[in-house]
């Protein structure tokens, strides 16, 4: 097997791509469906944490027990490797796959937010970070841009061109999300604080769409309470997969905007209790299955 990449950075730390493309890629990644998503998530669950590089074989065994054919799967380490994610390796007829540095302080940032993520903002000093964002209606590229990235930061919309964030501490993350867009000139950011008016509540409402989002957590409370999978490395993979997805659409309000008894909490002590219960027997499986390409 090949020796891993040393994790300082070098002039090959984005693989095949160059940093540019690198930056754009990873920035949509965290969003991503499919078999692309799929493979962050054993990326994230399994290749990192081992800090070896895998054979192409391990990663056809493990998305072909998640119902992904051989050919995506060939497609997507393929499509990862362009992007900078992934730099391959040839031994004798197999590839063997390392997460480029960049990549893997990625996947290392993501891992955090996820098993940090408490599905409430644990501290709110009651201050609101607002930003003021319009653009033309015929301008479907920026608005969908927009609307796409500030949701994934958190920002809910409670009326046209207007979206605001309990996180305050995400100015500058706002600031990048209109500068990709070629919008910043034309909005503006502020903090600010709620003073009188109707209830809080309410606006809440209309910024997020919560009713969703509990039929969201509902529904990961009602698969993940039992085992969804005999096999290790499934169940696993289901699991992390589909609590990246909630915690990349919860804006994590704090808890006193949010309804009583939010079934996002009782989902965050399900998802921490069975990952902690299968996560051995699926690493231990990844062991087994990456030591030797076949």
């Amino acid at each position: 097997m090949p020796e891993p990449l040393e994790s300082r950075a070098s002039p090959a730390r984005f693989g095949n791509a160059s940093e540019e493309r690198f930056v754009i890629s990873r920035r949509y990644a965290a969003g991503t469906g499919g078999v692309r998503g799929l493979l962050i998530t054993v990326l994230g669950d399994y290749v990192r944490p081992a800090r070896q590089p895998a054979p192409t074989s391990a990663f056809i065994d493990v998305l072909g027990r998640l119902g992904v054919e051989e050919d995506a799967c060939r497609q997507a380490l393929s499509r990862a490797s362009r992007d900078g994610w992934l730099v391959p390796r040839r031994d004798g007829r197999y590839t063997w796959w390392q997460l480029s540095p960049a990549f893997a302080q990625f996947l290392a940032l993501g891992a955090s937010r996820i098993f940090g993520f408490t599905a409430t903002q644990p501290h709110w000093d009651r201050r609101w970070l607002v930003v003021v964002a319009r653009v033309p209606e015929s301008d479907r590229a920026v608005r969908h841009l927009l609307h796409t990235r500030l949701r994934w930061a958190g920002f809910g919309r409670p009326s046209p061109g207007v979206w605001v964030s309990t996180h305050t501490g995400r100015v500058k993350e706002a600031e990048d999300i209109l500068r990709d867009a070629g919008a910043h000139e034309q909005s503006r950011i502020f903090l600010s604080e709620y003073v009188a008016g109707g209830e809080l509540p309410a606006m809440v409402r209309e910024a997020w769409d919560l009713d969703e989002m509990d039929r969201q957590y509902e529904g990961f409370i009602a698969e993940f309470s039992r085992q969804p999978s005999a096999d290790p490395i499934v169940r696993v993979t289901r699991l992390v997969h589909a609590w990246r997805l909630l915690a990349l659409v919860d804006p994590a309000l704090p808890e006193e905007l949010l309804p009583k008894g939010w079934s996002g909490i009782r989902a965050v002590r399900l998802f921490h209790r069975q990952h902690a219960r299968w996560e051995p027997a699926a690493l231990r499986e990844w062991g087994r299955i990456s030591r030797e390409a076949r």
